[in-house]
This record gives C-alpha cells, sequence and structure tokens, in this order.
C-alpha cells in the first residue's frame, strides 16, 4: 500500500493544489483522522485511506459547475482506481465511502469505513481546526464573522451528535467543548 498510497497522494495534490478550507491540508487531516478511527476500529484501511484521500477530489468541479462534489468524487475515484489496477471488489466500496461523506446529502454510510470517513470529515469541522476553517470559508464566500457564527450553531455544534464510531465520538466530544468554549469568549467579545 505505501507506494500506491504516495502515489494516489500526488495525484490527489494535483487537483487539490488551492488553498481554502476544503484544500488539501484538509485532506490530510481528514485522512489521518482516518487513519487513527480506522485503526482501533479495526476497518480495512485499503478502502478508507484511498477513500480519505479522494473524498474531496471534486470539489473544484463543484465549484465550476455545481455538480455535488461527492458524486462526482465517487464516479472519478472509480475511473482512477480502475486505472492503475486497484483492487477491483475495493473500488465500489471506496465510492461509497466518498458519495456517503457529506453531512447533508445521501446515502448514508452504511459500511464501517464509510462512516469512519464520514466521522472525519466532520471531525475536521469542530475544534481549533474547524474554527479555523468557518473563517476561512466565510471569507471564501466574501462574507464576515456573523457568517461564520451562524454557521457555527447551523451545523458545527450538531456535528458532535452524529458521529457513527465510538472513536470519533470521544474526540468530537473534546473539539465540541473547545467549538463552545471558543463561542462564549466570541460571543462576549463582539456584543
Amino acid at each position: 500500500m505505501n507506494e500506491t498510497f504516495f502515489s494516489i497522494k500526488e495525484y490527489v495534490q494535483r487537483i487539490l493544489y488551492e488553498p481554502g478550507s476544503h484544500g488539501f491540508d484538509h485532506t490530510l487531516r481528514v485522512t489521518d483522522l482516518c487513519h487513527t478511527i480506522g485503526m482501533k476500529e479495526q476497518a480495512n484501511l485499503d478502502i478508507l485511506i484511498p477513500a480519505a484521500l479522494f473524498h474531496d477530489i471534486a470539489r473544484p468541479v463543484e465549484k465550476k459547475t455545481g455538480i455535488p462534489h461527492e458524486k462526482e468524487g465517487a464516479r472519478i475515484a472509480g475511473e482512477y482506481f480502475t486505472s492503475i489496477g486497484y483492487n477491483d471488489p475495493y473500488i465500489p466500496l471506496i465510492q461509497h465511502a466518498i458519495e456517503a461523506h457529506r453531512f447533508s446529502s445521501d446515502p448514508v454510510p452504511v459500511t464501517l469505513e464509510a462512516k469512519i470517513l464520514s466521522d472525519a470529515d466532520n471531525l475536521d469541522a469542530i475544534g481549533a481546526v474547524g474554527i479555523a476553517r468557518t473563517f476561512i470559508s466565510s471569507g471564501e464566500r466574501n462574507s464576515d464573522i456573523p457568517d461564520a457564527v451562524s454557521h457555527v450553531y447551523e451545523k458545527l455544534l450538531k456535528l458532535k451528535d452524529l458521529m457513527y464510531t465510538q472513536t470519533a465520538e470521544e474526540i468530537a466530544m473534546k473539539r465540541h467543548n473547545f467549538l463552545l468554549y471558543f463561542m462564549s469568549v466570541l460571543e462576549n467579545e463582539i456584543k
């Protein structure tokens, strides 16, 4: 998996070269979280890690065309993994994990690997990194602090209750508590 992992990583990095709230650094953090959670939950890393690396591969396509990145990303992953001769039975499982990772769309994750990818992606949206990404995202939309605060209340504070795995629940609780603390300080400062 090591040589294949590095070639997959390089391929994804060439596509996700632009910085931002869903840049390559986000992909790497999600992949690291998937590895950590996957080891504890005994997931198949030969499915999970490629899915994590590819989970946002179609973000640039979505930005240009409006096609949901999770759907297009699953399609791109299928083509890519077939082209490199990756383990055929794993390809549909990788595609399912990519297609089911998004907080706000169907399908729901049914495999352990898809559940872990969803958990890891949601975990990267809360805690200190999640706060930073929220403000980056607000700036990307030419918006302001109240927009970022709204996003925290509309989405981020709900994420701890949406974890599928025990390992992710434990991580989420710590990050959620930090998010609550940050919001109380922020609200005090902007009154």
